[in-house]
């Protein structure tokens, strides 16, 4: 990928699950279904100027005692004289044999794109667009279910990816695609949509990422004649939730304040207040006083199951 290049965004089809933006290190976080051979990870960041280590981990679980197994081990070391990468696995609390690599592709200071590229027998490492290592596996890859990030780094995504290019034999990676945040489809204030209504059982996440200096941001739904029944406020002022009725009346929400300056966040909310507009043509609504830069809605059953904030309704109707 050379500097300036300007990519699109990832077909939706090849995102196995949904991409985290600037995770807090350290991070764990599950892989949905596992690894396989064809998966793909990537890992989107700069290494601070101060950096001394750190470290991506496949892990088989993500227990603290007894400390899960991990079966990769992916560790660039910068505090040396010559900086260099470790990959080991951990087998039943014991370090295996390990693997080095004395030329670091990472730089202090300085962005990158990590590929992780996940065969039948070995991983393979691209750093930037260009082959860096590969690590044959020690454990079966079918056992890790876990991501783990620690140590000096700076990560804006974590994606995860369906179906390797990589042709077999060949010498060329796939070209890094980078997860964009800043959409012109995604602006705030933004509307959207919601061609089949809302009904009972429907679930609305909304992505996005708070400014550097937020005040308020709100999410509010429409119906056909773009009447706001409910709006959910977050006020950064004195860190409140509330819905506020289309009269203006506010109710507190008593749930934690999960909202922070340049923090990614994901916010979900079933049935309850969203079913006040139950079986018609709706629409959702995010607008912001110096809240988000940008954000993304979708709808899935209430069965299937997304990590984030889930804000309760109103016992009572507003």
């Amino acid at each position: 990928m050379s500097p300036g290049e300007k990519l699109d965004p990832l077909p939706d089809t090849f995102i196995l699950q949904p991409p985290v933006f600037h995770p807090v290190v350290p991070y764990v976080t599950t892989i949905f279904g596992g690894l396989r051979a064809g998966k793909m990870v990537v890992l989107q960041g700069a290494v601070p100027l101060n950096a001394r280590r750190f470290q991506v981990d496949f892990q088989c679980g993500c227990s603290l005692h007894p400390r899960p197994d991990i079966a990769i081990h992916f560790n660039p070391r910068f505090h040396t004289t010559k900086p260099h990468v470790i990959c080991n696995t951990l087998r039943g609390g014991h370090w295996q044999a390990e693997a080095r690599w004395p030329h670091l592709a990472l730089q202090k200071g300085a962005s990158f794109l990590i590929l992780f590229l996940f065969g039948n027998e070995e991983m393979k490492v691209s750093v930037n667009g260009q082959h860096f290592l590969h690590y044959r596996y020690q454990l079966p890859l079918s056992r890790v279910d876990t991501l783990g990030i620690y140590g000096d780094i700076l990560v804006t995504a974590v994606g995860f990816l369906n179906i390797s290019p990589f042709v077999e034999g060949g010498s060329e990676y796939p070209v890094g695609h980078p997860f964009l945040l800043k959409s012109p489809s995604l602006e705030v204030p933004c509307s959207r949509a919601l061609p089949q209504g809302l009904w009972p059982g429907q679930v609305i996440i909304v992505r996005g990422l708070v400014l550097p200096e937020p005040k308020d941001f709100t999410l509010s739904l429409l119906d056909e004649a773009a009447h706001v029944p409910v709006t959910l406020r977050a006020s950064f002022t004195d860190r409140t939730l509330a819905w506020v009725s289309r009269w203006g009346r506010k109710k507190l929400i008593l749930a934690p304040f999960l909202f922070y300056p340049q923090r990614f966040f994901e916010v979900g909310r079933s049935q309850c207040a969203w079913s006040l507009l139950g079986g018609v043509q709706s629409r959702i609504r995010i607008r912001e006083t110096g809240g988000v830069s940008g954000g993304q809605g979708s709808q899935c059953p209430l069965g299937e199951r997304r990590s984030g904030l889930g804000i309760p309704c109103p016992e009572t109707p507003l």
